[in-house]
């Protein structure tokens, strides 16, 4: 049976873009709530969501299961192994060395940062970059532990170019309250990795009905974010006990960074050195703790392979 090939989560990824309002409002509760989820009857997650328990009970028949129960003890499952994670954690490493986990932590993640170059789409990543700084305003959108990787990204951007908008919040409808503005002048950076966030694939679900250029940041090309982008950067991303390894999408957008200040460097450096002013004026660092203009950090990579060569 598909139950048994899939999880609950997986499923509900996959069939998104083809639900229902209802049922789209249910999968993006449940991914959100999913411990709290578990324990409603169909009666009580209708009413939580805003939608009959009919619906809900059509909701969980059409991800292929027999009635609501048979949903529920799937997602029950589903939490229990979340859940579990530790427990999986204790087993692989309860009996190492300090010094063997780290090893074995780092070597995983050489692994996927080989794994993410020889898969990477360069068309696409060239592609991105040409977007980003066509673009009138660019968006970020990354939640949950994606988050940092949006903050970081952002930062960036904002020495590149103008008009960065970096979307923060815990809800759907905020989301779409900062995003109102966007047009298809504009485009979005939608980063997920499983579990992949409901509120980031709706984010990028609405830019592309505004006819938006959406660029994703995820790790697979089954990923549910790239239902919406036709400009996929794929970075290997696996659990790693209970814990994200976010070492190779962080890689990726380095050389993102580092591609986009090398496409106009004059740009680049007329900002920081802006920026520099600005930070001396204000006393906003010490002298001998930065120094972006003498240094030129992200700017020095072409002299580097010249003098190599």
């Amino acid at each position: 049976m598909e139950q048994q090939t899939h999880d609950i989560i997986s499923r509900m990824n996959e069939r998104f873009i083809k639900m229902s309002k209802g049922h789209k409002a249910i999968a993006t509760y449940i991914s959100d709530h999913y411990d709290q989820a578990v324990f409603m009857t169909a009666a009580k997650l209708g009413e939580t969501v805003g939608v009959s328990e009919s619906t809900v009970v059509r909701f969980a028949t059409g991800l292929g299961y027999e009635g609501y129960p048979e949903f529920q003890k799937a997602l029950e499952e589903w939490v229990k192994n979340k859940l579990n994670s530790v427990q999986k954690m204790g087993a692989k490493y309860g009996k190492s060395t300090q010094s063997e986990i780290v090893g074995s932590v780092l070597a995983a993640d050489i692994d996927k940062i080989q794994d993410t170059i020889v898969n990477l789409d360069m068309a696409a990543f060239e592609a991105a970059v040409d977007i980003i700084l066509d673009a009138e305003t660019v968006y970020l959108v990354g939640v949950r532990s994606c988050e940092p990787l949006a903050d970081f990204l952002h930062f960036y951007l904002n020495m590149i170019r103008g008009n960065v908008v970096l979307v923060k919040t815990t809800s759907v409808t905020e989301m779409f309250e900062q995003m109102i503005r966007i047009g298809e002048k504009d485009a979005i950076i939608g980063i997920s990795f499983p579990r992949y966030s409901m509120r980031t694939l709706k984010a990028i679900e609405f830019a592309n009905d505004r006819n938006a250029k959406v660029i994703t940041i995820t790790d697979s090309i089954h990923s549910p974010m790239n239902l919406y982008s036709s400009c996929n950067l794929l970075a290997r991303s696996d659990m790693v006990s209970i814990v994200d390894s976010l070492v190779a999408p962080l890689s990726l957008i380095n050389a993102l960074v580092v591609a986009l200040c090398l496409k106009q460097p004059e740009t680049v450096k007329k900002n920081l050195e802006t920026l520099e002013e600005v930070w001396n004026n204000y006393q906003v660092y010490l002298n001998d703790e930065i120094n972006f203009i003498d240094e030129e950090p992200m700017l020095n990579y072409p002299l580097i392979r010249q003098e190599e060569e």
